[in-house]
């Protein structure tokens, strides 16, 4: 996930969920997760540890009432369910949205487990795993009332897979449905029958067919694609400014860039919905503050969460950790994430493997580490594509990782027919400091082989869409690096790997995939996907993962790790494992 990546997202780029299951952090004996907190009179003070929040919940409460206040840097592609791709969009859509399935209210690896949601249960599935049936609840509604159907779920899922309106979001509904090859999209071809790939017999039943088995469909359902959307009530593109909601919450504001609020939804029923305990009264989303701010409003107490969930800035770094008060405050997860740098192949000289070779044995891969905030705040550093804690990963030995090795880079050059050197452009994320400090770390080492990079920053929120996700606008600018992080969209190689080494994923724009654009490898993602022991599965994956680096589509920076400091007036605050930040949907404001 872009998550932020992507996620796988994801997707793209964050550190790529809610019942209390634990004591909180550091908390007095007896205050106990699933306990009413209560008032400040009332609950014992919760106790500030390093790391209180990472696998247990730091300060349980019930209690309801308050504003949870977010910022970001930046703005995210988009807050339709059906055209987003980031973790943190994930992680903050569910305030609002009701999937089909989601992940279990728990924080660290038991938030990965998934929990019925919109549905009474889990899928079932028949015809040897290609098809796949679910229940939805009674009585659950829209923001104005009106019942939820499956008919309302199938349009969503199918309005979903039209990536030239919405170019965001995965593209598994599209590579694994059964469609009739005469649809196009919910608007081009609205009077196509789509039964062949999902079916609803009852308002309350709907049922997917996939052109081939796969056993982990459930991870589908828990897309935020599955949220219903009501055809009669779908405005296209400008959808986003006034999602219909199906959660606890609905939009009360949305100014795109700048600010989005969001207060109770009166129709939304308690007795349906055995996932959410909707403590705030509100929440205030405040887009485009200066990372530096942000990070500065939260050690205070002015600002709950940075919703990016991906760290504080290099300036905060230092303070925060060396502090031991400040450092009590301090969550430091690791992720199921890698920060990279994609070496794109369809620009020369980079279409020939020695001179993307000769990128990564120039990098200063301690620089990169830096840049990302070093040991703490950006992780260990990355030999392969694929993080530790994917099943099947193997530390692989292909490169140095330490500052660089000109004497095999400059052989790489010559190699390559380019022994003096060449010249290309890296793009990046003007607004995330991290990713410009990584180009310019880059462009550094690189000069000393003659490798010249010419540094351009796009924003975040039109990255994968306008400009280093659209193979036109690569092309034609010379891009050659390009800045990228991902997530597991869920913890195996088909969910953190598929996304982004599969070249049947890219498409005119909105791609995450930017330079694995391999026969070979796509050879073995079928292979790994119709695998069935699940052994000799991730031992494909792993293959995988060498052979991406073997061949140097990227170059990867950090495994992650983000240094989170835990919001001060926040209860029930705790990092998921669905997206390695905190958990938006469990957290409350003390009374």
């Amino acid at each position: 996930m872009k998550k932020g990546s992507a996620l796988g997202l994801t997707a793209a780029g964050v550190v790529l969920t809610v019942g209390l299951a634990a004591c909180g952090g550091g908390s007095s004996e007896g205050n106990k997760a699933g306990q009413t907190g209560g008032d400040k009179a009332s609950a014992p003070a919760a106790q500030e540890a390093f790391n209180a929040g990472v696998d247990k919940v730091f300060n349980p409460s019930d209690a309801k009432g308050g504003t949870l206040k977010f910022a970001i840097s930046e703005d995210w592609d988009s807050v339709d369910p059906g055209d987003t791709y980031y973790a943190l969009s994930w992680n903050l859509v569910r305030i609002y949205g009701r999937s089909l399935v989601t992940y279990t209210p728990a924080p660290g690896a038991e938030g990965r487990k998934l929990s019925p949601d919109l549905a009474e249960s889990l899928g079932e599935s028949s015809d040897g795993g290609k098809t796949w049936t679910y229940k939805l609840r009674a009585g659950v509604k829209f923001e104005d009332g009106t019942p939820v159907t499956s008919k309302d779920v199938k349009y969503a899922v199918l309005r979903s897979m039209d990536k030239e309106t919405y170019p965001n979001g995965p593209t598994y509904f599209n590579d694994w449905l059964d469609l009739p090859k005469d649809f196009k999209s919910v608007y081009k071809t609205p009077d196509v029958n789509t039964d062949s790939a999902i079916e609803t017999p009852d308002d309350q039943t709907i049922v997917f067919h996939l052109k081939e088995p796969y056993a982990g469909f459930d991870n589908f359902a828990a897309l935020p694609g599955t949220i219903p959307v009501p055809q009669a009530k779908d405005t296209g593109v400008k959808y986003r400014e006034h999602v219909i909601a199906t959660g606890p919450y609905k939009f009360e504001k949305v100014e795109a860039g700048k600010q989005y609020t969001l207060v109770r939804n009166e129709n939304w029923d308690q007795a349906t919905d055995p996932v959410r305990k909707a403590l705030p009264d509100r929440y205030e989303i405040t887009l485009g503050v200066n990372a530096d701010d942000l990070d500065n409003r939260i050690i205070s107490g002015d600002l709950h969460v940075d919703l990016a969930g991906s760290g504080v800035q290099p300036a905060a770094l230092g303070r925060v950790l060396s502090d031991p008060a400040m450092k009590a405050r301090v969550d430091n997860p690791t992720g199921a994430r890698t920060w990279y740098t994609s070496i794109i192949g369809d620009v020369a000289p980079l279409d020939n493997v020695d001179c993307r070779k000769a990128v990564i044995y120039a990098a200063d891969r301690v620089g990169l580490q830096n840049a990302y905030g070093g040991e703490f705040a950006g992780g260990e550093i990355a030999t392969g594509l694929m993080p530790p804690s994917i099943g099947g990963w193997k530390k692989l030995d292909l490169y140095p990782t330490g500052t660089g090795d000109a004497a095999k880079a400059k052989e790489a050059l010559a190699a390559c027919g380019k022994p003096e050197g060449f010249e290309t452009t890296m793009a990046y994320r003007a607004d995330r400091p991290k990713e410009k400090a990584t180009a310019e770390s880059l462009q550094q080492a690189l000069a000393k082989v003659g490798i010249k990079l010419t540094l351009k920053g796009y924003p975040t929120s039109d990255y994968f869409t306008l400009y280093a996700g659209k193979p036109e606008f690569v092309k034609k600018n010379g891009i050659g690096l390009a800045t990228n992080g991902w997530g597991a969209d869920w913890n195996d190689g088909f969910g953190f790997m598929s996304q982004i080494v599969d070249s049947r994923t890219i498409r005119a724009s909105g791609n995450y995939n930017l330079s694995v654009k391999d026969k070979e490898v796509d050879a073995l993602v079928d292979k790994a996907k119709l695998e069935t022991d699940t052994a000799k599965r991730d031992a494909i994956w792993a293959q995988i993962d060498q052979l991406v680096m073997e061949r140097a589509y990227v170059l990867p920076s950090v495994w992650s790790k983000s240094v989170l400091v835990r919001p001060q007036g926040a209860t029930n605050v705790f990092v998921t494992g669905a997206f390695d930040m905190y958990d938006y949907l469990g957290m409350g404001v003390q009374q």
